[in-house]
């Protein structure tokens, strides 16, 4: 499927929280993900149209394994993390919204490869239980695979 297509199929993510709680604050308030089905172990959230879980496991939530990195462009990313690719605006509000709530920043939001191929806003931060979070934004989405 061409990356510029609008109808793309929805992805599914399960990954561990040591705290549901957490995860309902920070997925369903900080970032406003609607909530879907739950249980006393897991909750869905609507991550900008995916699907993702947050599975109750505090022993999963391992400081070390959310500090292994690798460098692009000149910052140290963290090696598991993942997100979503929204359009600029939303992006550049996103990050706004998470400077006004004084959300520590892995990478602060900043733009990538700049005048390059695959030039992209991006920014990173970590969920409550050590997740790693990056969103990006593409002036031009046909960059988001260009070689």
């Amino acid at each position: 499927m061409n990356p510029t297509e609008t109808h793309r199929r929805p992805f599914h993510l399960a990954f561990a929280v040591h705290d549901l709680a957490a995860a309902r604050a920070f997925y369903g308030g900080l970032l406003q993900c609607p909530e879907g089905r739950s249980s006393p172990e897991w909750v869905d959230f609507d991550l900008y149209g995916h699907q993702i879980v947050a599975h109750l496991s505090p022993d999963e939530c391992s400081p070390a394994a959310a500090q292994a990195t690798n460098v692009v462009d000149g910052e140290q990313v963290p090696v598991r993390h993942f997100g979503v690719v929204l359009p600029m605006a939303e992006w550049q509000a996103l990050a706004d919204r998470l400077r006004a709530a004084e959300v520590r920043f892995v990478i602060e939001p900043q733009i990538r490869f700049q005048g390059q191929v695959g030039e992209q806003a991006t920014m990173f931060f970590m969920d409550p239980s050590g997740n790693a979070l990056e969103f990006k934004a593409f002036a031009d989405l046909g960059q988001l695979f260009a070689h």
